[in-house]
């Protein structure tokens, strides 16, 4: 097999040098050239940006493929091809990302199947801006990210991760912390292929096979296509998680850098979701808490795993493109679109005799059920989203000597519909009629399909941005500037009946979002480098929409907020990078402030029922400190990496305890969702054909609630990698066979606060009175996974 590698790298073999020492960097990364670091998220900007020459071994970048040499104005860390080829194949971006500074992140399943989640310096997913060869990956109306669906790890180039703010270009309106890009390889310059298959616990089996066509005929255009089909047993409970996964890329290149390219990738899954978990269930049931595999048909159960899957078939299709339209302009332009459909299956017991909505009561009959007289019926509820979201990023870069500006313009238009029929289920199977809740439904009395929740949402977003760039000192000294202003415009229409607001809502948010860096390097190993911005997240579009059972009386058990600020943060960081021949670094200090800190609390009704709903926590701010450090060969071929983290991340307001009308004492405590400590480590050894790496990773513990009364208690994992690179036979290219373990000490921890409350026990309020204990609920981290793996090029 031949061996992949960020392409912000270029190698010479030299196998006189002994032990894989490093040899001299003859140059550093082209940043005079590169585009603004303020504005380099698509493709081709993040090849320059990364640009490194190096004379040595192949096996060389520091940290085993942690980290590359940077110049980013901004804390920024990359993860590389050859730290994600000796992974276990098809692991999601989130699993590939576990070691870097600030990142926590935790998989529900080994290969990652099922999802993922993650957090960033405390902040969670729907907080951070996601992209794939420059185009937004995060749902467009709750800004969740579904790592499992985006790429297949085979073709990725590389991630980074900026932990403290997105590019002025990063076309997001939900990205008020940092951002994770994705890259994707380029197609080969010759016909090729490339086949891997892995075999290991719970049954799990994934085949992937990429067939790249070269340079066809006299031109330079180029493409490959690659497939995936992946299959795991559930872990925790029946069923298993099915995937289905296609990419292609094409590639046009010509003249002084002009560049065409196409890249489509398509997923189609369908997993049994495992169920979040509460303190009460965890103690009382551990990691056997889990769906029921049996199905009695005299005994019903909503807990019956068939009525909780999680069908998804997205397909997203991105051209990012670049021309040089003069010796000083460059164009860059990356439309894109994107569409899903899916949801995530449930299922609960209904009252036939008392539901209604608003005026609007059940029909006298449900399939064989009569509504007068049928007390309670299990129904299936699925939560449907269908999305089309075209869109496009366009930008303009003139260079004059010293001076770099950029101007460009973002736009994106979507459309969410979003439906959660009541749907009966076949009470001798156990089964939904349909999936996607399109069988028999329980229907109003004027003739509707009776929903939890039924709404149309429209987003438009018109995005302008600036920024200057200025080098002096004969480019030791850059100092930038630039604006971004965001408008976000929403329509939504709520189909339901007699709702708090009326069918139609509007929205509309105006974001001027300024930012500032500077960069100063002292000599050519060490730079200083310090950087201020603005950043922002509109409200979910759930937020504008009554949902839920209805009550005569109070109305929808989940009721609209239109009104709800946009969470602001500001962003301050300072840090110095040592960037040697031997030795990379970097020590990084942040500081953050939140205005109108939008959190999703769970909401306990009085049928014990709950249901999450985005609410205002005020303020909050975090001070801390992130630290890298990696080297190229030592002794040995030996190569670590170590990354920690400390912050201090608090509160500034009291919270609204759930349904009470008070708030608890959460002025001052610590932030839900965010370890104070994180370490991360990694040994990595590559002689060139036997090699191996050892990972560690410890978080600190967790708060669950804004009082800190709940929390989950801190925990290592550690995972193992070996595998051994064999010579050429015949047509088959460097054959190579691969172990990976995760999990290695098989630990079983809560591993991802899923829900916050504001108080996980009972307590007095700041008005005094008397709150009941929140719902609190946690994900369950992935167990220990033997995975074997062989694979060829040819």
């Amino acid at each position: 097999m031949s061996i992949s590698w960020a392409s912000a790298q270029t190698t010479t073999a030299d196998n006189k040098r002994p032990h894989g020492h490093p040899h001299k960097k003859i140059t550093q990364a082209a940043h005079d050239s590169s585009p603004s670091m303020m504005g380099a998220t698509a493709p081709t900007d993040a090849e320059k940006a990364e640009l490194v020459q190096v004379h040595g071994a192949r096996h060389n970048a520091p940290g085993g493929g942690l980290m590359v040499h940077e110049d980013a104005a901004k804390s920024r860390s990359t993860v590389t091809q050859e730290f994600i080829a000796n992974q276990t194949p098809g692991v999601n971006p989130m699993q590939l990302i576990a070691l870097l500074p600030g990142v926590n992140t935790t998989s529900v399943d080994p290969l990652g199947l099922n999802g993922g989640n993650m957090t960033l310096r405390g902040l969670n997913s729907s907080q951070i801006g996601f992209t794939l060869e420059g185009f937004p990956i995060n749902d467009i109306g709750s800004y969740a990210v579904y790592p499992q669906e985006i790429v297949d790890s085979e073709n990725l180039r590389s991630i980074n991760v900026e932990q403290g703010s997105a590019d002025l270009d990063s076309p997001h309106i939900s990205a008020s912390g940092g951002s994770v890009n994705m890259y994707l390889l380029d197609p080969k310059d010759r016909f090729g292929g490339h086949i891997d298959g892995t075999y290991g616990s719970y049954n799990a089996r994934r085949i992937f096979g990429r067939l790249d066509t070269g340079k066809i005929g006299n031109t330079n255009l180029k493409g490959y296509m690659s497939f995936s089909a992946a299959d795991e047993k559930s872990w925790r409970g029946p069923g298993s998680q099915k995937k289905l996964h296609g990419e292609t890329k094409w590639v046009n290149e010509w003249g002084n850098g002009n560049r065409i390219s196409l890249a489509i990738v398509g997923n189609q899954s369908n997993s049994v979701l495992f169920p979040s978990m509460s303190l009460a269930n965890w103690q009382k049931y551990g990691v056997h808490y889990a769906y029921q595999s049996k199905w009695d048909p005299k005994n019903p159960s909503a807990n019956y795993y068939k009525l909780h899957q999680n069908p998804f078939t997205n397909i997203y299709a991105s051209a990012p493109s670049t021309f040089h339209l003069t010796d000083n302009l460059t164009l860059t332009e990356t439309p894109y679109f994107w569409y899903g459909n899916g949801n995530g299956g449930g299922a609960y017991s209904e009252s036939l005799t008392s539901q209604q909505y608003g005026s609007q009561s059940l029909s006298a009959s449900i399939g064989q059920y009569n509504a007068s007289n049928t007390k309670s019926l299990l129904v299936y509820n699925p939560s449907n989203t269908q999305t089309y979201r075209p869109g496009a990023v366009t930008k303009l870069t003139l260079h004059t000597g010293i001076n770099r500006l950029m101007v460009g313009y973002w736009f994106e238009y979507s459309k969410q519909i979003q439906t959660s029929p009541y749907s009966l289920v076949n009470m001798s199977t156990g089964e939904p009629y349909d999936v996607y809740g399109n069988g028999v439904n329980m229907v109003l009395s004027n003739g509707q399909t009776a929903q939890y929740r039924d709404t149309l949402t429209q987003t438009r977003i018109h995005t302008m941005f600036i920024d200057d760039s200025l080098s002096l000192l004969n480019n030791k000294l850059t100092i930038e500037a630039g604006l971004k202003y965001a408008i976000v415009m929403r329509n939504g229409h709520n189909f339901l009946p007699e709702t708090s607001t009326g069918p139609y809502i509007n929205g509309s948010w105006n974001e001027p979002l300024p930012a500032v860096s500077i960069r100063y390097k002292l000599n050519n190993q060490i730079q200083l480098f310090a950087s201020s911005t603005t950043n922002f997240r509109i409200p979910m579009n759930t937020s504008l929409y009554d949902a839920g059972t209805y009550t005569s009386g109070t109305g929808y058990s989940t009721k609209a907020n239109p009104n709800m600020k946009p969470e602001i943060s500001i962003s301050e960081e300072a840090g110095v990078r040592y960037q040697g021949d031997l030795i990379n670094s970097t020590l990084t200090y942040f500081h953050y402030n939140f205005t109108n800190r939008l959190y999703s609390q769970t909401v306990v009704q009085a049928n014990g029922s709950y249901y999450s709903q985005s609410i205002n926590g005020g303020g909050s701010h975090a001070d801390g400190v992130d630290f890298e450090i990696g080297t190229r060969p030592i002794l040995y071929h030996i190569r670590p990496y170590v990354s920690a983290e400390y912050i201090d991340a608090r509160t500034d307001s009291n919270v609204a305890a759930s349904s009470s009308g008070d708030y608890v004492f959460s002025k001052g405590k610590f932030a839900p969702q965010t370890p104070k400590f994180q370490v991360g480590f990694h040994l990595d050894y590559d002689d060139g054909h036997l090699f191996s790496g050892f990972g560690l990773k410890y978080v600190d513990k967790q708060y669950a609630t804004f009082n800190n009364d709940t929390s989950i208690p801190s925990y290592v994992t550690m995972d193992v990698h070996a595998g051994y690179r064999f010579k050429d036979f015949s047509f088959l290219k460097n054959p190579i066979l691969r172990l990976n373990i995760q999990n290695i000490t098989n630990k079983q921890y809560l591993g991802f606060v899923n829900g916050t409350a504001a108080n996980g026990k009972a307590a007095t309020g700041v008005f005094g009175s008397k709150l009941s204990a929140g719902s609190t609920t946690y994900y369950v981290a992935a167990p220990f996974f033997v995975g074997g793996s062989a694979s060829v090029d040819f």
